[in-house]
């Protein structure tokens, strides 16, 4: 069997978004790919650069396994605070945090890498293209509202169409 025609039959729109990361956190580097199917979207995720887990004996503020998400604004720019122009989570239907749209499972690392392949069917690839990925320095509780109190936003990157 051409897996690559099978699954190239599949796939209809597909965006991206190069991932880089903040003045604290220069090395992070990445890419997510969506790819839009029958179904849903499959998103694919390697970051590499990922600050090593750090606990907190308070639980206030470890560091990873890092809140990662869609934001509502495709803006990188760093400014006072990192990624700030980036918005909120990307949530189009108004749900309460945990449902939104743009929240994604946590990213773990292993040595800074991380790597990840899910589904989802809250969006279609066509919805996010000009919107951006931003990874946290915390991990998301997916409860505390509005946005899972997942800390310093670390990396960005913009989601464009890919052509």
């Amino acid at each position: 069997m051409n897996y690559l025609n099978f699954f190239s039959s599949m796939i209809y729109d597909v965006a991206y978004a190069k991932i880089k990361g903040s003045r604290i956190y220069p090395s992070i580097k990445g890419l997510v790919i969506f790819y839009q199917t029958d179904d849903g979207v499959l998103v694919y995720v390697n970051v590499e650069g990922l600050p090593n887990y750090k606990s907190d004996p308070n639980n206030v503020s470890p560091i990873g396994p890092h809140g990662f998400h869609i934001h509502e604004f495709g803006n990188c720019s760093e400014d006072a605070d990192s990624f700030m122009t980036a918005g909120g989570h990307y949530n189009p239907t108004n749900q309460p945090h945990g449902n939104h749209a743009g929240d994604f499972p946590v990213l773990f690392s292993n040595d800074g890498k991380a790597f990840m392949v899910f589904y989802t069917n809250k969006f279609k690839v066509r919805d996010i293209i000009g919107k951006s990925v931003i990874i946290h320095e915390n991990p998301d509780d997916y409860r505390s509202q509005p946005a899972g109190n997942s800390g310093k936003r670390i990396a960005c990157g913009v989601i464009k169409k890919f052509i």
